[in-house]
């Protein structure tokens, strides 16, 4: 299956390129040009990969992020690569720290791009393997891409904390 990248990107011609080389080696790839639209492609694409400018025209890269990360289910989980012409060190950080996945400050050289999307896409699927999305003990089942659990067939409600602790208990 061929992954499909989603790039947010507000330079059209950086998009084109980026497209262009992506599709040549083998990946599907889409551009949306603001925060926004991106936010709406995460939800109705759900791409394996984004790629994401921190300057945009309508809201910071790193409140899209955000805004990714606090999505429900597997589509908090989809892999964040932040692009910047920033050069301080310190946005690399703060990206880092908020949710993304790694971070290539531009220029920057097509094939090294190209190595880090091969590099998470892989770390994300051996992690995947680790970690099946659904585990059943008796009674209880629980899902971790819809962030959910159920006992004898009935739904319980959980706090995010308490999901996670209880999925941690289990593996």
């Amino acid at each position: 299956m061929t992954a499909q990248l989603l790039m947010i990107e507000d330079d059209e011609r950086l998009a084109k390129m980026v497209g262009d080389y992506l599709r040549q080696s083998g990946f599907g790839f889409s551009h949306v040009g603001d925060g926004a639209s991106g936010l709406s492609a995460v939800q109705k694409k759900s791409p394996n990969l984004v790629i994401l400018d921190l300057m945009l025209p309508d809201m910071d890269g790193l409140q899209v992020c955000q805004k990714i990360r606090a999505l429900s289910g597997a589509q908090a989980q989809t892999p964040v690569l932040m692009l910047t012409a920033k050069g301080d060190p310190m946005d690399r950080v703060v990206g880092l720290e908020l949710g993304a996945d790694d971070y290539l400050p531009k220029p920057f050289e097509p094939r090294e791009l190209l190595a880090r999307i091969r590099a998470i896409l892989r770390r994300k699927t051996e992690a995947m393997s680790d970690h099946p999305s659904r585990m059943q003990f008796g009674s209880l089942e629980i899902d971790r891409d819809a962030r959910a659990i159920s006992v004898k067939g009935q739904t319980c409600e959980l706090t995010s904390y308490q999901f996670d602790l209880l999925v941690a208990m289990a593996e």
